[in-house]
């Protein structure tokens, strides 16, 4: 994939930002629509790839929670909006797959519908694509193509990490990848610049590897 900067219609270039989430993450989605915001203050054009949570933890379901392992088992629910999204990706292009993700997303999450066929279909009508691309949640035709793009953005960050995962070019040209950030809510306008200046501050210098605290509140989507 490359990683020089693109350049927008006005002329000026602009970092490429690759994000890779999967739409049953929530903590993903609030990253998602926080780099979003990050586009209108900062020249940065983010890329949309897929990745799985439930091709993440396929080899250690049984030291996840009984309900979160079976969301990732085959036939769980994780497996419907990965393959969705990556049969969107293969069939129609990669320039449909952020539209895709917002409107999934804010079916899921905001309007607190889950993951159910009525969230799915209504996401794929939001985002202009054809209703029986529900049809490929219960499909493995595009596997090979969804694990080769979970793989992409796990090897640029490590096995011990989810979603999401944000790779931008570092100094030298090799880019520079990590988890996160977490936050919610999503940050606004300044504060969302902020955090990431911030973020590709410390992520750019080596070995620098975590900065953490324990989460005191869940994902806040009120101000979505």
């Amino acid at each position: 994939m490359s990683e020089t900067a693109t350049t927008s219609s006005t002329g000026s270039a602009k970092t490429p930002v690759d994000f890779w989430f999967d739409p049953l993450c929530p903590w993903a989605w609030m990253t998602s629509r926080w780099v979003l915001e990050v586009e209108k203050v900062r020249d940065i054009e983010v890329r949309w790839h897929v990745m799985s949570l439930a091709v993440l933890n396929e080899d250690r379901l049984d030291e996840l929670p009984e309900q979160y392992a079976e969301n990732m088992r085959p036939g769980g629910k994780s497996w419907g909006p990965v393959r969705i999204a990556i049969a969107a990706q293969q069939l129609y292009g990669n320039d449909v797959v952020g539209k895709l993700y917002t409107a999934l997303g804010t079916r899921i999450h905001n309007e607190g519908m889950g993951v159910t066929n009525e969230s799915i279909a209504a996401g794929l009508a939001d985002a202009g694509l054809p209703a029986e691309l529900i049809d490929y949640a219960e499909k493995d035709t595009y596997d090979t193509e969804l694990r080769a793009s979970h793989k992409e953005g796990i090897e640029k960050v490590g096995q011990d990490v989810g979603t999401p995962v944000i790779a931008v070019p570092g100094p030298d040209g090799e880019q520079i990848a990590f988890f996160g950030p977490v936050v919610t809510p999503a940050p606004k306008g300044e504060e969302a610049a902020r955090l990431w200046d911030g973020t590709i501050a410390v992520a750019s210098v080596p070995g620098f590897y975590e900065l953490k605290r324990s989460r005191s509140k869940g994902p806040d989507f009120s101000n979505l």
